[in-house]
């Protein structure tokens, strides 16, 4: 079974990556929404495969997570703090978003940000701005997650950034991509092409099911991609929040009958960002996933930015472990 952490400022020293291999991590993501792999080629170089020799892993999994059509806050020029019942700007004259939100937003749209932490409606609309009323506060931070509940757009499959990051991956050693926000087939074939073009046809597609038409299209994704992900933040913006544990669960069984190995993500240690010890509900959580047939579990913000990184991969793994044993014993 495999174990991922994601690179972040929490984990990107020497001796935190080796303590993160020693704990059992057999791989990393960079998310390449915060970055790009030219900027990060030194860290990758210099850092990541040393102390993963060093860690005692010969073979580390690099997965980057592209872009996609995955919709973003743009760059803030620091945190805001939203408070419940205010209002606020989006768009020209307000906080940064893709030009493509404004234009498809109406009186009444909510606009769910980072993984829902955070919830807006909108109040008024005009074609370069729109008035929100803070549903659900918090602290808004640049280039987090943002999905329209119930309204889907049409965006490319690939952006130029993606592009670009592809040109690199060879030389920096990328063994997997998640491809975000995986509509159907023809999504993941428009990323196999450029694979292809680049001599890495190597190079393992994970499919990231995180919308109701990567649901709805599961079998023919399956057949494309080399592994799926079930990416419970977004795909829990897509649906009423009860919903998604049925759904993780049919999302699996069904991976499970069709031989496709599939990973489980997003928050799967949550609490762990700022406390030591996991809830009794995420290491739950966490033995089911492997119950389920899970051939790998990945930590996002545990890692990158949470305060008990090494911890957090211990849990992980050792919870993994047992489950991994107590179900061979059934």
């Amino acid at each position: 079974m495999e174990f991922y952490g994601t690179i972040g400022h929490a984990c990107s020293s020497r001796d935190m990556l080796v303590s993160l291999f020693q704990a059992g991590m057999t791989g990393v993501r960079l998310n390449l929404s915060h970055t790009n792999l030219q900027a990060c080629t030194p860290l990758l170089q210099e850092v990541l495969h040393p102390a993963a020799r060093q860690g005692g892993v010969s073979d580390p999994h690099l997965i980057i997570d592209l872009q996609g059509p995955e919709l973003r806050i743009g760059q803030l020029p620091g945190t805001i703090s939203l408070e419940e019942g205010e209002d606020i700007l989006l768009g020209d004259g307000g906080v940064p978003v893709p030009a493509a939100v404004v234009s498809a937003s109406k009186p009444g749209q909510k606009i769910a940000i980072d993984d829902s932490a955070l919830l807006l409606q909108v109040r008024k609309n005009s074609p370069s701005v729109l008035l929100c009323r803070v549903i659900r506060g918090g602290i808004l931070r640049s280039r987090k997650s943002l999905a329209l509940l119930g309204c889907s757009l049409d965006t490319p499959a690939l952006t130029p950034e993606d592009l670009e990051n592809l040109d690199l991956a060879g030389e920096l050693g990328v063994t997997h991509i998640l491809q975000p926000f995986v509509r159907g087939k023809e999504d993941v074939d428009t990323l196999r092409q450029a694979l292809n073009q680049r001599g890495l046809d190597h190079v393992q597609i994970m499919a990231k099911i995180e919308n109701r038409a990567g649901v709805e299209h599961l079998d023919e994704i399956m057949a494309a991609a080399d592994q799926i992900c079930i990416a419970r933040g977004d795909l829990g913006n897509s649906m009423p929040l009860s919903h998604l544990p049925r759904v993780q669960k049919d999302i699996s069984r069904r991976c499970r009958k069709a031989g496709v190995p599939f990973c489980l993500v997003t928050q799967l240690l949550w609490s762990m960002e700022q406390r030591p010890v996991p809830t009794r509900a995420e290491v739950s959580d966490i033995y089911n996933g492997v119950l389920d047939g899970a051939s790998s579990l990945m930590l996002t913000g545990e890692t990158a930015v949470g305060k008990y990184p090494v911890q957090a991969m211990e849990y992980l793994v050792n919870t993994a472990r047992q489950a991994m044993e107590d179900g061979a014993e059934e």
